[in-house]
């Protein structure tokens, strides 16, 4: 049994090393991203993380565990993605602005034909920015592969405010609900 990663992020990566999961292999899933209509966030997120999983498993062997994950941000109810430009970047950062906003992060394991998903959210509070800060951020590059246009774990985090539940859900996997689920594989971290 081996552990696989099915994402490319640098982030997702550092994150299952910094918890001792230091011997497993990386496939990203390189299929797009579809968010289906009429599912709830939590829902949408799982979908999508099962379906990397999925898109990855016969890269695999049959008792691999394969983790993979999926965040969007949530204002108002309404997903905000990865930017597709810098002016979608810079629109992003001005309507989170000094307000609230929600990031979903779903999980999914699966080993076979055995599946887990589970979504955690976490409430993030951004302070006011000025359009001038926008600027020199999205002109940084960093905002351009981000869900909700921002790195809490780079530049973007002077922005943060205030966030209320787990600050590695922000960065793209939530390690405390990850361990939980590795458990019921039978893997402790």
């Amino acid at each position: 049994m081996g552990i696989v990663l099915a994402s490319g992020s640098p982030r997702r990566l550092e994150l299952l090393r910094m918890v001792g999961i230091g011997d497993f292999r990386v496939v990203p899933d390189k299929s797009e991203e579809v968010v289906l209509p009429g599912l709830t966030p939590g829902q949408t997120v799982c979908t999508i993380a099962l379906s990397k999983a999925k898109n990855v498993s016969h890269l695999c062997g049959g008792s691999d565990i394969i983790i993979a994950a999926d965040t969007l941000v949530y204002l108002d109810g309404r997903p905000l993605g990865k930017p597709d430009s810098m002016d979608d970047a810079t629109m992003m950062l001005r309507a989170l602005s000094g307000r609230w906003h929600k990031v979903y992060t779903g999980v999914a394991l699966l080993r076979g034909e055995a599946h887990l998903t589970a979504a955690e959210v976490t409430d993030v509070r951004f302070r006011e920015i000025s359009d001038a800060e926008i600027s020199e951020y999205v002109r940084s590059g960093e905002p351009m592969d981000k869900a909700g246009a921002y790195a809490a774990q780079g530049r973007g985090a002077v922005f943060i405010e205030r966030i209320e539940g787990d600050f590695f859900n922000v960065m793209g996997m939530p390690l405390c609900r990850l361990s939980m689920m590795l458990k019921e594989f039978g893997v402790a971290i």
